[in-house]
């Protein structure tokens, strides 16, 4: 099995990527009904109730991040609170290629996947269609030249308006790019899009 970087994966990481893939594949039918998602998560989080149930809250991940992307949820959060959450639109995850806030993490509540940001979603993203000036036939395209994904992520149609694909990672980083305020583009959840 890949690691991620090439190479062969050692006995903890075997055992490690298949726990973490019975956990998700077990609480997956459940998440909205346990625990619905509400945060945007750090990059390899596990479905909610699952991540809920494997972070123990450490902060590593916090640590780790070169752009302090990540914060602690506050104790109003519920059963959220300490866990690592994005707020996208203030601060954007820079998609570092080592992933060092999954690195960090000691459980498989966030875990490197082993193709990399190729299987990465942190939110799902939309575009204000009444905000963004590209709708309104005013040429601008910014958040499609900031993308680091790319167009399989984030395109401009036909008439230079953006459109999200299935590749895009929630990083944030359009939103940040964007030039009207609020952001056109707009961050939901993994399960709650609007």
């Amino acid at each position: 099995m890949p690691d991620g970087g090439g190479g062969r994966m050692d006995r903890r990481g075997f055992f490690t990527q298949g726990f973490a893939r019975a956990l998700r594949e077990t609480v997956g039918g459940f998440a909205d009904r346990v625990a619905p998602a509400q945060f945007v998560r750090p990059p390899g989080a596990l479905p909610e109730p699952a991540f809920l149930g494997a972070c123990t809250r450490c902060g590593a991940c916090v640590e780790a991040c070169p752009v302090q992307a990540i914060a602690l949820l506050p104790a109003g959060a519920g059963l959220a609170a300490a866990t690592p959450a994005l707020e996208v639109a203030a601060r954007a995850c820079i998609m570092c290629e080592t992933m060092p806030c999954a690195q960090a993490c000691p459980t498989p509540a966030l875990e490197v996947p082993a193709w990399g940001w190729r299987d990465v979603r942190m939110a799902t993203v939309s575009v204000d269609q009444g905000q963004c000036i590209a709708w309104r036939d005013v040429s601008c395209g910014i958040c499609a030249r900031v993308c680091p994904v790319g167009e399989d992520a984030l395109r401009l149609d036909d008439r230079g308006r953006p459109v999200i694909g299935a590749a895009c990672t929630g990083c944030g980083q359009c939103f940040s790019a964007c030039v009207t305020t609020p952001s056109s583009l707009v961050a939901h959840p993994l399960g709650r899009e609007a």
